[in-house]
């Protein structure tokens, strides 16, 4: 980013980022009279923007309307939003990038308190924290750390939030060896039901930063800022490897293979997708190296090379790269303006046969951009968790499935994507561990989420600083009603079973 477009003041050893990272507006601090905009008082085209103009997924449930929508460009409209819906007795909505697959932000009758405008970026030489807002992405902060020759593993799509993702654990860059997103967060500044404002950590209200640490939208504050531990900026390098179909078996073993003993710096990932012209689908292999130098890159890399599966049609072998580069990539994977049906499980590490498990969900992709992701988490996976955090759920092997097509396609395609989803993971789930909450949606699939004794503790954190559900929580399929008492942490199956 240009020097006009970052503008950072030096405050001793702080530097501040005083312009939107994005759009290069100026951050706006002082409240304005339209801030706030009610379902009533506004113009519906206006206020259906507000409401859904942010949203990521085309796929869109407008049967659910908010009271209000406050944009908050400071900490105070956060508690003036906290405030309002207290008086009015209605519940409060949080959006941070608007990425959630099912639009949790959007929540019937109640106050979406919309982060997007609440931006700021400050970086610590002397800790080497960066300090900012929850509607910054992991590709803005990660432009903004660049000058100081530092990073932040935050997520892979450029357009998601640290708001959500943080919270939901942040399977970020890396994660199957640096552990995840949320492990780096050092402290947050909070609104809580109530209106407060406090700062959390683990010395300082340490049940609420724990429950920061992999609550989701279950989390019971506002977060307005977000304390991270920085990690030193290093070179990329990426190898590719792209099979035919038939040859899914054999690559996605290789890379479960090579996992326990791969070099701790580099990213693993199996994709399956669509080749180009749309005739077959291709897996693709993929390693990203984060090294000082090419040399080391490519001695890291040269056993995984020399061991690969025979008969690839593409070989890229230490391909330099940046996060400009792989934000582009991944921008291209996930892109703006279709209709979106994702799901996810973490396969249990005593399944004998993974690809197998998952070999119809790679070789059976309904449309052109729906693709298939195994994402490598061994050795991480094979660690305890720390247990300062909410976090709980892992296993070496980490599956989600993202179906994408048109948004002006006709209805069909709607029953055919989202069905498509639910058939390939009921023969997945009863293989699996637990699901990940930042590619699930709770109306239609019931899963775990996290340990029986960290979803227990969760609940009853959430009890006690949220006690009347204030905060809207997790949009469930019982009609958005699981309250203070929050998802069952169960699977659906389970629980059908011990009924």
């Amino acid at each position: 980013m240009a020097d006009e477009d970052q503008k950072l003041q030096s405050k001793g050893t702080i530097k501040t980022a005083v312009k939107d990272t994005e759009n290069h507006d100026e951050v706006t601090t002082a409240p304005t009279a339209t801030h706030i905009l009610t379902r009533d008082a506004t113009d519906l085209s206006v206020f259906s923007e507000a409401v859904w103009g942010r949203v990521f997924n085309r796929r869109r449930d407008r049967s659910r309307v908010p009271r209000a929508v406050v944009h908050a460009s400071c900490v105070a409209h956060v508690r003036e939003a906290v405030g309002l819906a207290g008086r009015q007795g209605c519940r409060v909505s949080v959006r941070s990038g608007g990425h959630s697959w099912a639009a949790w932000s959007v929540r019937q009758d109640a106050v979406l308190v919309d982060l997007g405008g609440l931006r700021h970026v400050t970086y610590d030489e002397g800790t080497r924290v960066v300090s900012c807002s929850p509607s910054v992405t992991g590709e803005q902060l990660n432009r903004f750390l660049e000058a100081e020759g530092r990073m932040f593993a935050g997520g892979h799509c450029p357009d998601v939030g640290l708001g959500g993702f943080l919270l939901q654990g942040g399977m970020g860059w890396n994660s199957k060896n640096w552990g995840w997103a949320c492990e780096s967060i050092t402290g947050i500044d909070v609104v809580t039901a109530d209106a407060r404002e406090l700062y959390c950590s683990s010395t300082e209200n340490p049940d609420l930063f724990w429950a920061a640490r992999g609550a989701g939208p279950g989390f019971p504050a506002i977060v307005t800022s977000f304390h991270l531990l920085t990690r030193p900026l290093l070179q990329m390098y990426s190898c590719v490897y792209i099979y035919p179909r038939a040859m899914f078996r054999t690559v996605l073993q290789w890379v479960i293979n090579t996992c326990p003993t791969a070099d701790t710096d580099t990213e693993i990932v199996c994709l399956a997708k669509h080749t180009a012209d749309g005739d077959d689908i291709e897996i693709i292999a993929g390693f990203l190296s984060f090294k000082p130098s090419r040399e080391e890159a490519e001695k890291a890399m040269r056993p995984v090379h020399d061991g690969r599966p025979r008969g690839a049609k593409v070989e890229v072998f230490c391909d330099p790269t940046d996060f400009a580069c792989e934000y582009a990539r991944q921008r291209e994977e996930q892109p703006t303006g279709y209709r979106f049906c994702s799901d996810n499980a973490y396969i249990s590490n005593g399944v004998a046969d993974v690809p197998g498990v998952l070999e119809k969900a790679f070789t059976s992709l309904p449309t052109q951009k729906t693709f298939a992701l195994y994402f490598a988490m061994n050795p991480t996976s094979r660690r305890p968790l720390p247990e300062d955090m909410a976090h709980s759920m892992q296993s070496d092997h980490y599956f989600a499935v993202y179906a994408i097509w048109d948004d002006d396609a006709e209805g069909d395609d709607d029953a055919r994507c989202t069905g498509w989803v639910r058939d390939v993971m009921e023969g997945v789930e009863r293989h699996s561990a637990g699901s990940y909450m930042g590619d699930a949606d709770f109306r239609h699939r019931a899963a775990r989420f996290w340990s029986r004794e960290n979803g227990e503790r969760l609940r009853g954190i959430r009890r006690k600083w949220d006690p009347e559900g204030r905060f809207c929580g997790y949009l469930d399929s019982d009609g958005d009603s699981s309250g203070v008492w929050g998802l069952r942490n169960e699977f659906e199956w389970e629980d059908a079973e011990s009924r």
